[in-house]
């Protein structure tokens, strides 16, 4: 088994896209949002008209009529200044509130394991956690 600073490698990135489809939608902070409006060079209040929706009074990406985040092209194009949310995946607070989230994100992202006990997997995302800049 493979292992990292935070214990066993619970998860691999396969670039499938999968995470930038549907599920509710990505919150974006006001952090989130600077830094994605610079990198496209346009305000703030122009990102959220034009790239967001609002859902319980906060921000979220937009998604195209497949359901795919709107900066989902193959790759995602903004990268570099992606979302915490997006940094953070699978490693979600959401994983910690009930294990059998994790096996089920499993069940559609190919980067995930689920051949691990739920006790490694919830010590896994503890570590990862709180190690993710906010």
């Amino acid at each position: 088994m493979s292992e990292s600073a935070c214990g066993p490698d619970i998860f691999s990135c396969q670039q499938c896209g999968v995470c930038c489809k549907g599920y509710g939608g990505t919150f974006v902070t006001t952090r989130d949002i600077e830094a994605i409006s610079r990198f496209l060079s346009i305000t703030p209040q122009a990102f959220e008209r034009k790239y967001c929706r609002q859902s319980g009074g906060r921000s979220l990406l937009g998604q195209n009529g497949d359901g795919y985040c709107l900066f989902w092209d193959g790759l995602c194009r903004i990268h570099k200044v992606k979302p915490r949310m997006c940094r953070q995946w699978p490693f979600l607070e959401g994983m910690l509130v009930d294990i059998r989230n994790w096996r089920a994100a499993g069940e559609f992202c190919p980067g995930i394991r689920t051949d691990l006990s739920d006790e490694t997997v919830k010590a896994v995302i503890k570590k990862k956690l709180s190690a993710t800049p906010a």
